[in-house]
C-alpha cells in the first residue's frame, strides 16, 4: 500500500479534534445558559445576559453543525454527528422563540433537554477516537 492510498483511506483527524471542542464548548454554554437563567430570576442585568448567552449558544450550534459536516466531508468520517448538531441547533431556535413568547412550561424543560442532548453528543464525540 502507498502513502497516497494509506492517506484516502484514513479519514483526517483534525476535523474530530475540532468537534471534540466544539461540542465541549457547546455543553459549557449550554451549561452557562442555565446559570444565567437563575440570574435572570434574581438579579436586574440578568435578562441582557441570558438574552447574550442565548445569541451565543446560537452561534456554537451552527458552527457545531459545520464541523459536524466536515467531520463526514471532507473528513471522510461518519456522518453520525449530523444530526443530533443539527437537532441542537433547532432546539436552540425553538428555544429562543418560547422564551420570548415567555412560554416558561415548555421553554425550562426543553432546556433541560438540551443540556441532556448536548452532554450525550458529547460523550459520544469524545468516545470516538
Amino acid at each position: 500500500m502507498t502513502a497516497q492510498q494509506t492517506l484516502a483511506v484514513r479519514p483526517a483527524t483534525w476535523p474530530m479534534w475540532v468537534l471534540k471542542a466544539v461540542a465541549l464548548l457547546h455543553v459549557v454554554a449550554l451549561l452557562f445558559q442555565a446559570v444565567a437563567a437563575g440570574l435572570l430570576l434574581s438579579t436586574p442585568g440578568g435578562r441582557a445576559l441570558h438574552m447574550a448567552t442565548a445569541v451565543a449558544l446560537l452561534v456554537i450550534g451552527v458552527v457545531h453543525v459545520v464541523v459536524a459536516v466536515l467531520v463526514r466531508w471532507p473528513g471522510g468520517g461518519k456522518s453520525t454527528f449530523i444530526l443530533p448538531a443539527v437537532i441542537l441547533l433547532v432546539a436552540t431556535v425553538v428555544q429562543a422563540i418560547l422564551g420570548v413568547a415567555g412560554l416558561k412550561v415548555l421553554h425550562v424543560p426543553l432546556g433541560v433537554l438540551m443540556f441532556h442532548g448536548g452532554a450525550e453528543q458529547l460523550n459520544r464525540v469524545m468516545s470516538r477516537s
